[in-house]
């Protein structure tokens, strides 16, 4: 059974601490809009999937109460940042199992100011589900006073570069599109427009990686209605998106073998991800119009156009540099402002980036729509590490 996004709905994502809310407020808002876009109640849904990783046990319940009390299951979600597409691909596998027909997939995330710590249970780094993760990267570069997750990718940047001669140029042109492209998104926490030199001369966070390569900590919410073809055709419900392919992954011993940092921190994941959605969807990259990608950091986009098959072994940033990957060129990637600019709370971000891509399929994205999207591709990776990738398309594409 086919599963198709019948409607999608997110907040605009703030900074921590400078809107008057609570992450139940975000919820109603989003999963709101997500239900009026697809023109059905909330009593019509019979599970919900609530993806977050910073509140306390049943804090889905207590989000999606705001929506309704018809007691239906809620299941509480967690997966590091790939967080909100793993309540996606839950929504997706309760309908094509026929268990459902009518899910709605929801993220949400209150997050405190200040960089991301390296997930230890207080002051004890061992019991960190990701010190396998961090002991790899000191292992080969030490251990820095910078913040961890910033550290790990910008040791990853590193390798890259001496690898294959990447340069700070071409980390920098990858946030200076994703800034130049949030510019347009109502929903994006910046929307400030920076050239490569503004990001270069940037606070730096982590050798290479400046302040304006980093994804910032965000307030946010953003839901996703998940349908079968059965309940659309007897709701006669059209605007609809299907879900042509989708996989999870996790860390195989690819992933520690080498000692890099590279693949410490998903590479193998994403590519192993990636292939398997493309196989299910019967689509390749080459099919691909519009793509929503997970640049927590600039480096891991240009790790993610190799692992998506965009381009050859340390081609990305050679790909990014001449404008393949932005408007006029072979795909537009992140026309959101992806997670630099649009912002990034974690629970939220992988539906964020399916309400994009439903928009841009349906033709609804205003100054950033991608002329003629039929095809889109989403990539949600969370350290610890689980990487999602999803296919979807117009229907009959």
């Amino acid at each position: 059974m086919k599963a198709y996004v019948a409607g999608v709905g997110m907040t605009r994502f703030e900074k921590p601490e400078t809107r008057d809310w609570q992450y139940w407020d975000m919820v109603r808002e989003a999963g709101g809009a997500a239900l009026a876009d697809a023109g059905i109640p909330y009593a019509d849904v019979e599970q919900v999937p609530v993806g977050y990783c910073f509140q306390p046990s049943t804090a889905g319940q207590r989000a999606v109460y705001e929506l309704g009390l018809t007691g239906v299951p809620v299941y509480n979600v967690n997966n590091n940042c790939a967080t909100g597409a793993t309540a996606l691909m839950l929504a997706r596998q309760l309908v094509e199992g026929g268990v459902c027909d009518c899910v709605l997939a929801l993220g949400f995330e209150k997050m405190r100011k200040g960089a991301l710590g390296g997930g230890a249970d207080g002051a004890d780094f061992s019991v960190s589900p990701v010190a396998r993760h961090y002991s790899i990267m000191a292992a080969r570069h030490g251990f820095e006073a910078t913040p961890p997750t910033a550290q790990i990718f910008g040791d990853a940047a590193r390798e890259h570069m001496e690898r294959h001669g990447t340069t700070e140029a071409q980390l920098a042109a990858v946030a200076a599109k994703n800034h130049r492209h949030s510019a347009h998104n109502p929903h994006a926490q910046f929307r400030e427009v920076y050239d490569v030199a503004d990001v270069l001369a940037a606070r730096p966070v982590h050798r290479p990686l400046t302040r304006l390569q980093c994804s910032p900590t965000s307030d946010g919410a953003a839901a996703a209605v998940v349908v079968s073809q059965r309940f659309a055709r007897e709701r006669s419900l059209t605007a609809l998106v299907e879900i042509a392919g989708q996989a999870m992954t996790t860390d195989t011993g690819e992933s520690f073998a080498s000692g890099s940092c590279i693949d410490v921190v998903g590479q193998p994941m994403s590519r192993a991800a990636a292939r398997q959605a493309y196989e299910r969807a019967g689509l390749g990259i080459e099919d691909v119009d519009v793509i929503e990608l997970h640049d927590c950091f600039s480096v891991n986009e240009l790790l993610t156009y190799e692992a998506l098959g965009m381009c050859a072994a340390g081609a990305s940033g050679e790909l990014v540099e001449s404008g393949a990957t932005t408007y006029g060129g072979r795909w537009v990637v992140n026309p959101s402002g992806g997670l630099i600019s649009k912002g990034h709370p974690l629970g939220a971000t992988g539906l964020a980036q399916t309400a994009e891509l439903v928009w841009q399929l349906r033709g609804e994205a205003g100054e950033r729509q991608v002329p003629g999207a039929r095809v889109a591709l989403a990539h949600n990776i969370g350290l610890g590490g689980a990487a999602v990738v999803t296919v979807l398309r117009t229907p009959g594409r």
